[in-house]
C-alpha cells in the first residue's frame, strides 16, 4: 500500500498498531540467547492486550528471563482500541510462574498504577526503563525518533518495529552509519498486518479480517544476529557501462544489491534495501545521497534515481566472523 494510513496516523500522532503474535515469535526466536537472566521491559503496551506480554509471560521459563514488566498509557480498560483518555495508567511486572502450571495467573502478576499517564517519556516510566536489559515494543510511529533517542541516552539494547522511512531520518540514519543500530530480520514480504482501527486501503491481495497491512514495516535492533554476520556473496564484476558514475557525486551507481562488483573498493550507491543485507565486516557504510551528494539527491546522464546508501567494501575483506546462535523453536505461546 501507499502507506497513506500510516502518513495520517503519523500527523495525526495516532499510532494505534497492535503486534500479532505470530510475527513477535517469528522475530524474536532470533535473539532467545539474548533473554537469559534479563529484564525486559515493554513500555509502549496495554499488558491486559499486547502480544508481546503474552509472548513473554507465557514463554519466561524457556527464555530464562529475570523479569517482565510491561507498562500502557492513559488507559485502564480492556479495550484494544481505546480513546487513551484515562489520567492514570497501569504498569504490569511478572516474576515468573510460582505455582507450576507454566502460566501466567492472575494472582502471579503485579499491578501497579501510575500517578501519571504512562507516557514513556515520563519520570515514573524512565525509572522502569533503568531497571531493564533490554527493550522490546513497537513504539508509536509519530515518535520513533524521540523513542530511539531515549533508549541511546539511557544505553539500553533493543527490539523494536518502526518504518524504514526512519531509515533516511537525520536522527536515525547515523546510528545505522557508526553500528548502533541494525535492522532485524523483519517482516514477511516486507509487510506488516496490525491490529488497528483504521480502514486497509492496501492493494495487496493477502488482507485479514480487522487488519491492516503496512508496507515497509521492520524490526530495528542493537542485539548481535547472525543475520548482521552473513558475508553477501558477489559475481559480478565491474565495468563503466554497467556501473556509471554520478553526475553530481565521485562514485558508481548500484541498481542492485546482488549487483555489488566484487572487484570494486571504491564508493558505490546501493538501494536503500541493501541495508537488510549489511555485513559491518564486509562493507562500510559512508553516508546516504540524501544528506551527502549535493542536490540531496543522485543523478545518472542527467536523470535523477532513487535515493542510494553510499558504501564502500573493505578491502581486504574481513574473515568470516564465527557466531553461533541457537536456531531452535519455542514451543509457541499458549492461546489466550
Amino acid at each position: 500500500m501507499a502507506n497513506k494510513n500510516l502518513n495520517a496516523a503519523k500527523n495525526a500522532k495516532k499510532d494505534e498498531f497492535y503486534t500479532q503474535l505470530v510475527d513477535i515469535e517469528n522475530e524474536l526466536k532470533h535473539y532467545r540467547e539474548h533473554f537469559r537472566g534479563k529484564t525486559v521491559l515493554c513500555n509502549c503496551d496495554d499488558p491486559r492486550v499486547s502480544n508481546f506480554f503474552h509472548y513473554f509471560s507465557y514463554n519466561f521459563e524457556q527464555l530464562g528471563l529475570k523479569k517482565l514488566i510491561t507498562t500502557c498509557y492513559k488507559n485502564q480498560e480492556r479495550d484494544l482500541f481505546s480513546q487513551n483518555d484515562c489520567e492514570r495508567a497501569i504498569w504490569l511486572e511478572y516474576m515468573g510462574d510460582r505455582n507450576g502450571n507454566r502460566v501466567p495467573d492472575p494472582e502471579e502478576i503485579g499491578i501497579h498504577h501510575f500517578n501519571g499517564d504512562g507516557d514513556f517519556r515520563s519520570a515514573e516510566c524512565i525509572e522502569l526503563l533503568k531497571q531493564a536489559d533490554i527493550v522490546v515494543t513497537n513504539p508509536p510511529f509519530s515518535l520513533f525518533r524521540e523513542y530511539v533517542a531515549q533508549l541511546i541516552k539511557y544505553e539500553k539494547k533493543f527490539v523494536i518495529v518502526g518504518h524504514q522511512n526512519a531509515i533516511h531520518y537525520k536522527e536515525i540514519f547515523p546510528l545505522i552509519k557508526e553500528n548502533k543500530l541494525w535492522l532485524g530480520y523483519g517482516f514477511k514480504g516486507g509487510a506488516g498486518h496490525f491490529f488497528s482501527k483504521y480502514e486497509d486501503t492496501a492493494t495487496a491481495g493477502d488482507h485479514r479480517e480487522g487488519m491492516i497491512r503496512v508496507s515497509g514495516v521492520n524490526w530495528f535492533t542493537n542485539l548481535e544476529i547472525q543475520k548482521r554476520h552473513d558475508y553477501l556473496i558477489l559475481f559480478k564484476t565491474y565495468n563503466p557501462n554497467d556501473y556509471p558514475f554520478y553526475d553530481n557525486y565521485n562514485g558508481i551507481n548500484v541498481n542492485k544489491t546482488n549487483e555489488i562488483p566484487m572487484d570494486y573498493t571504491n564508493i558505490m550507491g546501493v538501494p536503500i534495501t541493501f541495508l537488510d543485507k549489511y555485513n559491518p565486516e564486509q562493507f562500510e557504510i559512508l553516508g546516504t545521497s540524501t544528506m551527502d551528494m549535493p542536490k540531496g539527491a543522485p543523478y545518472v546522464n542527467g536523470k535523477r534515481i532513487y535515493e542510494r546508501i553510499l558504501i564502500r567494501r573493505r578491502q581486504p575483506a574481513a574473515q568470516p566472523k564465527q557466531y553461533t546462535e541457537n536456531e531452535s523453536n519455542l514451543p509457541l505461546a499458549a492461546e489466550e
